[in-house]
């Protein structure tokens, strides 16, 4: 075990090591970006979700559970990134499996934002989702230390947009991501030698993991009142 600690050590480091919080900023700002407005052949989240919702009738929840059901099952086949077409070439400064996975679970929580009636090109929206990706484990331990001030619901219908927490909270994100890669390169190696296991704890990894994130969007999202950005 002292061996895989020092692989994962190695291997992720040099990447934690680039993410000053206004960088963590900028990648999850690309990112985000491809997960709401799509790329190449990855639709969009609104696009998502308003198919969602007409499959089912105009009923929001079912189409809530439809949105997190599709994603659940696009994070666990095994290398979806490549399917993405040419996600993997872009100028993103994390691993491949990584950044996919980011960009599959900011969709399926903007979509769900949007189902939930969020303006999507709201800026405050934007933090949300992303706080999101911290699921319900990692918001609540922050808001215990007070690493965060607040919750994706309280960020969601701020007052104000706030640069600085953004800034904070795009920090925190990226460290869980890479925490989250770092957990699964471990099970990765354990089980590399066996067949086909490998594989089957990947796909299950990033499965529980976006369903976790999914049901936490859909429990913090709950369906509000737009107010305008005060300038």
């Amino acid at each position: 075990m002292a061996g895989v600690a020092r692989f994962v050590a190695s291997s992720l480091a040099p990447a934690a090591q680039r993410f000053a919080p206004t960088a963590a900023g900028g990648v999850l700002r690309q990112i985000l970006e491809i997960a709401i407005d799509g790329y190449q052949r990855f639709p969009g989240a609104e696009r998502i979700a308003d198919n969602k919702l007409e499959r089912c009738d105009g009923d929001v929840t079912d189409a809530i559970e439809a949105v997190i059901d599709q994603h659940i099952r696009l994070a666990g086949v095994q290398g979806f990134v490549t399917s993405i077409g040419g996600l993997v070439t872009l100028p993103v400064a994390l691993p491949a499996n990584l950044t996919g996975l980011a960009v599959v679970q900011c969709r399926m929580v903007a979509a769900i934002a949007h189902l939930r009636g969020y303006d999507l090109d709201d800026p405050r929206v934007r933090t949300a989702v992303i706080t999101c990706l911290l699921g319900e484990e990692g918001v609540a331990a922050r808001l215990r230390k007070s690493s965060l001030v607040s919750s994706p619901l309280a960020i969601a219908t701020a007052p104000v947009f706030d640069p600085e927490l953004d800034r904070q909270i795009s920090g925190e994100v990226v460290a869980e991501l890479i925490g989250r890669i770092s957990g699964k390169r471990m099970a990765l190696t354990v089980t590399r030698r066996i067949p086909l296991l490998g594989g089957a704890v990947g796909a299950g990894v990033d499965g529980w993991t976006t369903y976790r994130v999914g049901q936490f969007a859909d429990q913090s999202l709950v369906r509000r009142i737009r107010r305008p950005i005060e300038q």
